[in-house]
């Protein structure tokens, strides 16, 4: 069973009830211009919580470093999975991005009875599932994976730069900013770039 669900701020009960564990699921790198679409699996242990956690994008960097250690040490366990640059090319990056979601979820050592994900949409998982709208604000294990997706992607980019430092990677982890637009018409496109993304197809034209 599967379904969609937008939830307000105040609200805190979910419209069914299983056994079992609760894994939170969000991803990171939907929108920039180059690299692969990053999702978090996290099962939280309640008798270890974690302070502070919270949507990634409103916290600082060093703040989400300092919890994505915190996470990996206390969570029953966690699950980092990604999609390819190639992949989102070719499914498009929706697809792509349930694609590395359901890889993340399937990555968990202990199999959850329930998964609550960001958004609006899930992917085909073989448990119960809801998605749940600004969940990485509401749901502490959601939020959990918005720090570690985000936090490895971060460090994906940041390597990244070294390979390839004319794009600027490690500024702007790929999105499609002014500088990494001239780098693009300047320099074309790296391995890692989205070919199926307007602003890169123009360039490859």
């Amino acid at each position: 069973m599967q379904s969609r669900k937008s939830l307000k701020p105040e609200q805190t009960v979910f419209s069914w009830h299983t056994s079992g564990l609760m894994a939170g699921v969000d991803e990171a790198g939907r929108g920039p211009l180059a690299g692969p679409v990053v999702a978090a699996a996290v099962i939280l242990d309640e008798f270890n919580p974690i302070k502070g956690l919270a949507d990634s994008k409103k916290l600082t960097a060093l703040r989400r470093e300092k919890l994505y250690d915190e996470i990996q040490a206390k969570a029953l366990c966690c699950s980092i999975a990604l999609a390819t640059a190639e992949e989102i090319d070719s499914l498009n990056i929706l697809q792509a991005t349930m694609l590395a979601m359901k890889r993340a979820v399937e990555g968990l050592r202990l199999k959850p009875g329930k998964v609550l994900v960001d958004g609006n949409r899930l992917p085909k998982l073989a448990m119960v599932a809801e998605a749940i709208v600004k969940g990485d604000a509401l749901v502490p294990a959601i939020s959990a994976a918005s720090i570690l997706a985000k936090v490895y992607r971060d460090r994906w980019c940041g390597d990244y730069h070294l390979q390839y430092p004319q794009y600027g990677f490690a500024g702007h982890k790929g999105y499609g900013t002014a500088e990494h637009l001239a780098a693009l018409r300047l320099h074309g496109a790296c391995p890692q770039h989205r070919r199926s993304f307007a602003p890169v197809a123009g360039v490859l034209r």
